[in-house]
């Protein structure tokens, strides 16, 4: 049964950590599918002690940020050529297995996508190593899914919404053994209160809005030669902009329209304009609601970040604001570029929702448990 409500707040409203909480009494970690190590930042904001934190990831941009921020991290390479019995004994495994095959927003291939059966990886990997604890993190999905995923895993998931401790809408199935209770408390930040200011002026063009006789009736300028974040410059196609009555969602949402190239027929739902006459990553929403959803994948020409009105401008988010997004550090992703950033971004946890979940490893005596040895060498 899904935890839907009960609200318990952070044990601590952590400060932007990056040194390792370390020690020769702390956990063993396995994450898996361990992208840029979001499960690191949180186990520090949460306080729980590890001694080694061993990641499996085969992206080099994602490993690059990790081994920037937490050198001591030891790498493992691909998921399918670890053997539990090579490792120490691990008290946590996590990750967050590849969702493209599960998402609503993909094919839904479902198990037939041979990325989505990395699962069974997750699975072979804890009958192996035995974890005290576990968690795996997947997207929303069909029930039928959902429930084989709980039948290998023996229990079912939390459904939390990143929207109760970032300005990112973003639900994410839960499934783990740790004694979590409730859901975290509303931190109630919208995507205004994250956003970078002064960026009006950083080459944002909506190159022009027409009427029905092509006029031009709204032109945004593009300044100088700076970077931009727009959703086009003077050098590509012109878009329009095309408002729709306000729109706010249950999830936080303000959806202001959408726009479009001048070519595309615009069609009517029954005689109205809404929302749904625009895909995802052409509609613009409101800077005093929540975002989209991060996503590594996502086209259209807001991208993977969507496309927002922020101080009268229509743009995508910066890498800082997609950090904040999802609650990592400022300045976290530095080591790559935006580019590989944002997907990276869009790939992780949010760390405060798993900071939430990890703070319940306290509850207990489990941290007080610790006297193994925590290397591979010291089991040979």
């Amino acid at each position: 049964m899904m935890i839907e409500s009960t609200n318990v707040d952070l044990v601590q409203k952590p400060s932007f950590c990056q040194t390792p909480v370390t020690g020769s009494t702390g956990l063993n970690v396995l994450s898996l599918f361990d992208g840029m190590s979001c499960g690191q930042i949180a186990l520090n904001r949460a306080g729980i002690p590890y001694d080694k934190y061993y990641a499996s990831e085969i992206d080099k941009h994602a490993i690059k940020v990790t081994q920037h921020n937490y050198p001591d991290t030891i790498q493992l390479g691909s998921v399918i050529d670890i053997k539990g019995q090579d490792l120490p004994k691990i008290d946590l495994l996590i990750g967050g297995s590849p969702c493209q095959g599960f998402s609503f927003a993909g094919k839904q291939l479902n198990f037939d996508d041979p990325r989505s059966k990395l699962f069974f990886e997750f699975v072979r990997l804890k009958n192996e190593c035995n974890p005290t604890y576990f968690l795996l993190e997947n997207v929303k999905m069909k029930k039928e899914y959902q429930d084989i995923i709980s039948s290998y895993l023996g229990v079912e998931p939390i459904m939390i919404n990143s929207n109760l401790v970032s300005a990112q809408n973003r639900v994410r199935y839960y499934w783990t053994n740790i004694p979590v209770k409730g859901l975290p408390n509303d931190r109630g930040i919208l995507l205004k209160d994250i956003s970078e200011d002064g960026l009006q002026s950083l080459g944002l063009a909506q190159r022009g809005r027409y009427d029905e006789n092509g006029k031009v009736i709204q032109k945004y300028e593009l300044n100088g030669t700076e970077k931009s974040n727009a959703m086009t410059t003077v050098s590509k196609d012109t878009l329009l902009f095309i408002p729709v009555d306000k729109h706010s969602s249950n999830s936080g949402l303000v959806c202001l329209g959408g726009v479009m190239k001048p070519t595309h027929k615009l069609w009517l739902d029954n005689g109205k304009l809404l929302q749904r006459n625009f895909s995802q990553g052409n509609r613009v929403y409101s800077s005093d609601g929540k975002s989209a959803t991060l996503n590594a994948n996502s086209g259209g020409i807001g991208g993977k970040t969507g496309l927002y009105e922020i101080e009268g401008v229509i743009r995508k988010l910066t890498r800082l604001e997609c950090e904040r997004l999802q609650t990592v550090p400022d300045g976290y992703t530095n080591s790559i570029s935006d580019t590989q950033a944002i997907k990276a971004l869009g790939n992780g946890w949010t760390v405060d929702v798993i900071s939430f979940i990890f703070s319940f490893l306290r509850e207990g005596n489990f941290l007080n448990s610790f006297s193994h040895e925590s290397s591979i060498e010291a089991q040979k």
